[in-house]
């Protein structure tokens, strides 16, 4: 009964074919493994080898030259990049510095990704994707998450205590005369819902995004097209104040009607300050 060939006299036979497969013989421990081995199965297992080879070269070629991928040339597709990040439809995420885009005003969106392009806000992954986009482009991806109407989640878990809570109420719907601050409502509508073409909506974002975003304009990192109402405002404001507004906004459920309230509603009197970005 004959034996099994051991791993090493395997490991050899391979070596013997791969020497007689790149006709290698003059090295003197070539010609010397090949000759213990019988040349026709050298021969065969050398061919094999070739075989295998051509038939993998094949089947690369054939899987190169295939049709390509139909990806669809739609905006959905193409702004796949904003909503890896802004989450599905840009409803957001439970990131709390991503902001929901899905249904902004289109002139808000707008006016915002050309401040990322031209570093009027800061930041560098934005700032990457847009810089060689034009404006007309810029208004089109705006134009199709402001037509995105999808539904809000419920309000975020009560933040802050009640008093905070309570003095951010007051800040957001009657606002402070004696430090010159208007109400939230003054500018973005009485039901803190936006105001066509360009005031957002402050409901549904979420608490820390609202205070990395007030805190911003306040040290002026966030700038918009001058007069910059909200960095003047938010000049006025003292940090507890944004704690205040940011935990009461986060925590109120949006209404039974969650869109923009068109600009020939806004109630009057008009802004109560010069804004430089609700121009169009």
């Amino acid at each position: 009964m004959s034996r099994s060939p051991s791993m090493t006299e395997t490991l050899r036979y391979l070596r013997a074919v791969l020497w007689s497969f790149a006709g290698i013989r003059q090295r003197r421990e070539a010609e010397s493994e090949q000759a213990q081995f019988r040349p026709v199965p050298l021969i065969l297992t050398a061919l094999a080898v070739v075989v295998a080879m051509v038939a993998l070269l094949l089947l690369a070629a054939r899987q190169a030259g295939a049709a390509p991928l139909d990806v669809p040339d739609t905006l959905t597709q193409r702004t796949l990049a904003c909503t890896g990040c802004h989450g599905p439809q840009g409803r957001s995420t439970p990131l709390g510095y991503v902001p929901r885009i899905a249904g902004k005003p289109a002139g808000y969106l707008a006016a915002q990704l050309r401040a990322f392009r031209d570093g009027q806000r800061q930041h560098d992954g934005m700032a990457r994707l847009l810089v060689h986009l034009d404006d007309d482009y810029l208004s089109e991806i705006a134009g199709h998450f402001a037509g995105l109407q999808v539904a809000y989640p419920a309000p975020a878990p009560l933040q802050g205590s009640a008093q905070s809570r309570a003095a951010g109420e007051r800040l957001a719907l009657q606002g402070d005369r004696s430090r010159r601050l208007p109400a939230c409502a003054d500018c973005h509508g009485s039901r803190l819902t936006g105001v066509q073409p360009a005031i957002p909506g402050l409901l549904g974002l979420p608490r820390d995004y609202l205070v990395a975003q007030l805190g911003a304009w306040r040290i002026q990192v966030r700038k918009a097209r001058s007069p910059d109402c909200m960095a003047e405002l938010a000049g006025r404001l003292a940090p507890s104040d944004i704690t205040a507004v940011a935990d009461y906004l986060a925590a109120q459920p949006l209404p039974a009607n969650p869109d923009a309230v068109p600009a020939s509603t806004r109630p009057l009197p008009p802004l109560p300050l010069p804004c430089g970005s609700v121009r169009p």
